[in-house]
């Protein structure tokens, strides 16, 4: 694997999307672009919501992307326009400092962000005048990483147009971080997977130190995103911080109640780092620690011997400082199990022994149900889709992304994949106008598809 993002020449005139593209480029700016940028969304097939607490996921990429053209001037601003009408266009100076108003999350806030964290990786005073057209085809709000994957098409683009240069896991990294000037406090999965990702395999992404270690898919079986239609914006709530802060504080408890120094420890892996203690033990070590009670602020603040202030200021988020309940056992629990099973899936993987796709639909179907109860990241909507793919032949189906809505994942054997669309469609999407208006985006067959790359008029 290139350690550096590709530069791939294109045929423009063969790809309809890419042509399209040039065409507004060309019409909203008067010139051609100088060059193209890309960066696939991505389907996380096990292990949600544990890449914060630094455990490995096992995401691959899809063949939804952000897509954009770009030109390079001397006119000291950065313009954005997108292909979609109902995203407007933006222009900030680049000389500016580059400001992202967190409480009104923007499409092209997201692109900053991408675009900040360059500047800053690189210490550039005066950035290079851009002229950019966003396409994506990742439905939005959806699970399948459209903001990350536009962050990352930004970090990468911005590089390329200030001609510098870093490494794929550079990229991922810087892009991790600036995202989180949105105010999502993600753990790097996303971003990883869009960077890292090679076209025909899974990816058993794991961190501190990043790296992806190639996960070779059964044959017979393939991936189905479903989307419930529900849309929830990461960065426009708190649920996704609140879990965040849930186990960042149950961490605390934990690392407190086996003698360990609280203050240094944020993320959960930590703990069973510390202790060299397997999964299992983890999970054990909850029940007997964490009450499944939700702790109230008072209780927390008396085990940890710290103070109200001290809680908001190191424990909470910008937006978590209103919560007053925290589930710490549910969370933990979920972590544990979450971690566990994507070592499973990966060994079942590995191994390619007959049986293999009932196993790892199996691991699929217990991550919802921790999900749903233990996490209690679903929704009624995306319970009832889980529910409608299993009925309709599915092997494994789960909530993919955040959760809160968006979609489901279901691997299905390769001989029902058309059987289960149509069983799928008609129970789901055909009874209700909105989903039905929706379908065409909403319900499809993936495979792993390549990584960001930069992209040259041949």
């Amino acid at each position: 694997m290139a350690s550096n993002p590709p530069k791939l020449k294109i045929e423009i005139t063969s790809n309809e999307r890419l042509k399209n593209l040039k065409d507004h480029f060309e019409a909203k700016f008067g010139e051609s672009p100088l060059f193209y940028a890309c960066a696939p969304g991505r389907v996380n097939l096990i292990g949600e919501h544990i890449d914060y607490c630094g455990y490995s996921v096992l995401p691959m990429a899809i063949e939804q992307n952000i897509l954009a053209a770009v030109s390079v001037n001397n006119s000291g601003t950065i313009q954005l326009a997108n292909t979609n009408p109902q995203y407007q266009d933006f222009k900030v100076s680049c000389s500016e400092d580059i400001v992202i108003d967190r409480e009104n999350p923007k499409w092209y806030y997201y692109f900053l962000c991408g675009v900040k964290g360059i500047q800053e990786k690189f210490g550039i005073g005066r950035l290079a005048g851009m002229s950019c057209v966003v396409d994506g085809t990742i439905p939005p709000s959806s699970g399948l990483s459209s903001s990350s994957a536009l962050v990352c098409c930004s970090g990468l683009l911005t590089m390329e147009a200030n001609q510098k240069s870093l490494s794929k896991v550079d990229l991922a990294e810087i892009c991790t971080k600036s995202e989180r000037y949105i105010g999502t406090e993600g753990g790097g999965m996303d971003q990883s997977i869009s960077f890292l990702a090679e076209k025909g395999t899974a990816k058993l992404i794991e961190f501190q130190p990043l790296r992806a270690t190639d996960v070779q898919l059964p044959d017979g079986a393939v991936f189905v995103i479903s989307n419930c239609c529900v849309e929830m914006n990461k960065a426009a709530s708190s649920h996704y911080n609140i879990r965040v802060v849930e186990c960042r504080i149950a961490t605390k408890m934990l690392a407190k109640a086996r003698g360990l120094d609280p203050s240094r420890l944020m993320k959960l892996s930590q703990v069973q780092t510390e202790l060299k203690a397997s999964l299992e033990e983890m999970l054990a070590l909850v029940d007997e620690v964490l009450h499944p009670e939700p702790y109230s602020c008072e209780e927390i603040c008396k085990v940890l011997g710290i103070s109200t202030e001290q809680m908001c200021t190191e424990l909470l988020s910008a937006n978590t400082q209103h919560v007053t309940n925290f589930k710490l056992h549910q969370r933990a629990k979920h972590v544990y199990g979450e971690a566990e099973r994507v070592m499973r899936f990966k060994s079942i993987c590995d191994a390619g022994a007959a049986g293999s796709i009932a196993l790892l639909g199996e691991l699929m179907n217990q991550s919802h149900a921790s999900c749903r109860d233990q996490y209690e990241c679903s929704c009624p909507e995306l319970d009832q889709l889980v529910d409608i793919c299993l009925k309709s032949g599915a092997v494994g189906s789960r909530l993919t992304g955040a959760g809160w809505g968006g979609c489901a994942v279901s691997m299905v054997t390769s001989e029902k994949a058309a059987s289960f669309l149509r069983a799928v469609r008609d129970a789901y999407y055909t009874p209700d106008p909105r989903r039905a208006a929706m379908e065409k985006q909403s319900l499809f067959v993936t495979k792993p598809a390549g990584g960001a790359a930069v992209l040259l008029e041949e």
